[in-house]
């Protein structure tokens, strides 16, 4: 039997699995993220132990994603200093020749989203992940999106609200940007403690939701999404789906005359179904994909 390796690279952790070419989850493993030195050498252990026949990967970024290009795999300018322009996917695979792909954690989310999940059947959906920072994958005519680099769509600039005591946000990259101003770490730095302490009615959440909605009228106004998936730690706290559906609607001022978002703005702006392996699965079709084009 094939088996192909699949690996969702967090910040916080590593999350390994093997799966058969169907599909079929056969092992996993979690490894918290510390150095390269301290992480890689567990997980090459771990696929070498399964003999697996290719491998996915979706991880944090920046990444280099352009197959032609020398440095393809690689993390780029990511503000984990230490895995800063590490050659990823060729310290997994070294020159071995087998099957691999690599491409964002959100973007593999999405491609299992559309594949298995909340946007089964469609062509044109987003993933947004909330949490520690923000990123959202792409996919578009069926395609996951590229171009110059990958969607960073955590560091588009927003409008402030009124009321937020930290309008410029937290991100060290950029002033009022959707990381800065809506991540976890920017809740806890407008509360100045744990926002998951406190009630879905905080102000807090109206803020959090002010900002997400504004996200999603971009998103319908640029990329004409099917299906808005919203996932990630922020996101578990339920009650802020129906504040950002009746905002974006709300922001968009009948604007776009479609139904999707006068009335049925419940299924265009949903939580995920996979969550929270949703990464992990994207990577084992990211896998499927090099195994069937080798």
């Amino acid at each position: 039997m094939r088996t192909i390796g699949a690996l969702e690279a967090g910040g916080t952790k590593m999350v390994l699995g093997i799966f058969s070419q169907q599909g079929e989850e056969l092992a996993r493993q979690s490894l918290p993220t510390l150095s390269p030195e301290e992480t890689v050498p567990a997980m090459r252990d771990f696929f070498a132990k399964h003999r697996i026949d290719a491998l996915g990967v979706g991880s944090f970024g920046p990444l280099d994603l352009d197959p032609a290009s020398e440095t393809y795999g690689n993390i780029t300018s990511t503000p984990k200093l230490k895995w800063r322009d590490y050659p990823l996917l060729k310290a997994l695979v070294g020159d071995s020749g087998m099957p691999r792909a690599i491409d964002t954690d959100v973007n593999a989310a999405v491609l299992a989203e559309a594949e298995r999940g909340a946007a089964r059947g469609l062509t044109d959906a987003v993933y947004i992940t909330v949490g520690t920072g923000i990123g959202g994958g792409v996919l578009s005519g069926g395609n996951l999106v590229h171009g110059m680099l990958h969607p960073e769509l955590g560091h588009i600039l927003l409008r402030p609200h009124p009321d937020d005591i930290n309008p410029k946000g937290v991100c060290p990259y950029h002033d009022g940007c959707l990381e800065g101003l809506a991540s976890g770490p920017a809740i806890g730095a407008r509360v100045q403690g744990d926002a998951r302490e406190l009630p879905d009615d905080h102000p807090a959440f109206a803020i959090e939701a002010f900002y997400l909605a504004q996200m999603c009228v971009n998103l319908i106004l640029t990329i004409s999404p099917q299906r808005i998936i919203l996932g990630g730690g922020v996101m578990e706290r339920g009650a802020l789906f129906p504040m950002i559906r009746k905002q974006t609607q709300e922001l968009l001022g009948g604007y776009v005359q479609s139904p999707a978002v006068l009335t049925g703005i419940d299924k265009l702006i949903v939580p995920p179904a996979l969550f929270p392996v949703s990464g992990l699965i994207g990577a084992y079709l990211l896998g499927k994909r090099a195994l069937l084009q080798s």
